[in-house]
């Protein structure tokens, strides 16, 4: 039914399209991992990823001893009335840890694909900022972020530094939750002022401005970070 390779996010679209269809209600508790899995025919480890990836988007939200459950916020746009799911990493990685790093790791990252992007690439970067900005209008919360991990994804593949690309794989599971993770308190403000600084980023990298790429990067991070109430 499902791409092996892709599980936990094909399931979550899914679900996502369940809540979105109303198939299930703000409000209600979603079916048990046994009953859910048998649905879609998975391992509870891949639903287990998938109900994460949810939660951390503001989908839903699990209660101790009660179940998970569809949140309000699930009915339409974001508020900054939301709450932001608990922070995955916390016995390894402080959530501010990491953007702390994104800062130091993606600037760089940024100064170093200056110039090596090709048309094709930024090209391709431009239709990830416009698909984030039409996913966020429908409320297609993974699209929107998809389309931002695509987005950061471009210029990780273009960096002269093959140690610095390495690095990034090795911490990609932490840096995807930071940018999932201020969701529930984005108000659409805040999403428009996101997508105007990745056309700022675009624009240094178009223009082969390693300088000015590092600096746009490290401030779109920084108002990333400041979104989510911390200031690395």
């Amino acid at each position: 039914m499902f791409n092996k390779t892709l599980v936990p996010q094909s399931v979550a679209r899914e679900i996502q399209t369940m809540i979105q269809a109303g198939t299930l209600k703000p409000g209600e508790k979603v079916p048990s991992q046994r009953e859910f899995a048998l649905k879609f025919g998975i391992s509870r480890a891949s639903l287990r990823e998938a109900l994460l990836t949810l939660e951390t988007l503001g989908l839903l939200k699990t209660e101790a001893g009660r179940g998970t459950f569809v949140t309000a916020a699930a009915e339409g746009a974001r508020s900054l009335g939301g709450h932001m799911a608990p922070w995955r990493y916390s016995d390894s990685y402080s959530v501010f840890d990491v953007f702390q790093t994104r800062i130091l790791m993606e600037g760089e990252i940024a100064r170093l694909a200056a110039g090596r992007l090709t048309q094709l690439e930024l090209e391709k970067m431009e239709k990830a900022t416009q698909t984030m900005e039409e996913c966020w209008a429908k409320q297609d919360l993974l699209a929107n972020v998809d389309a931002d991990l695509d987005f950061h994804g471009t210029i990780v593949s273009a960096c002269s530094n093959a140690m610095l690309k390495a690095l990034y794989q090795t911490v990609r599971d932490q840096v995807t939750e930071t940018q999932r993770q201020p969701i529930p308190i984005t108000d659409p403000e805040r999403m428009r002022e996101s997508i105007a600084e990745h056309r700022k980023i675009i624009a240094a990298l178009r223009a082969n401005d390693g300088q000015s790429a590092r600096l746009e990067m490290e401030n779109h991070i920084r108002n990333t970070a400041r979104c989510a109430g911390l200031s690395p």
